[in-house]
């Protein structure tokens, strides 16, 4: 897959850039010797494109969803995460972070509702 086609698509190209994000701020947690909450955000972090991206050569319409959902709860968990980087001290800010993740679950709750819909 190369960026065209990511660009062109707006889910992927989110949760893509998302996981860039993640990358850039877990490196500065690791600068802070903050290891472990890197670790767990940089994994949940990049999984939610991981499964967006797994999603697209999909086995039948009801695998399409699994995937997304999966991403879906990487997401819930990544949130947690920042939850704790946002309220402690030191922690470099990441509001940014936050206001991307909100984009791509508002993204992924449209798709998974509209393809359970055209899924019966």
């Amino acid at each position: 897959m190369n960026l065209e086609l990511i660009n062109g698509n707006p889910i992927l190209k989110h949760s893509f850039e998302f996981a860039l994000m993640v990358d850039e701020y877990t490196a500065q947690l690791y600068e802070l010797r903050r290891y472990d909450l890197a670790r767990q955000l940089f994994r949940s972090g990049t999984s939610i494109g991981a499964n967006v991206f797994e999603s697209q050569h999909p086995e039948s319409k009801q695998d399409f969803i699994h995937k997304l959902k999966i991403a879906a709860k990487e997401s819930a968990e990544t949130s947690f995460w920042l939850l704790i980087c946002q309220n402690r001290n030191g922690y470099p800010p990441c509001e940014h972070l936050i206001a991307k993740l909100d984009e791509i679950n508002r993204l992924l709750s449209s798709i998974i509702a509209s393809s359970r819909k055209n899924n019966p």
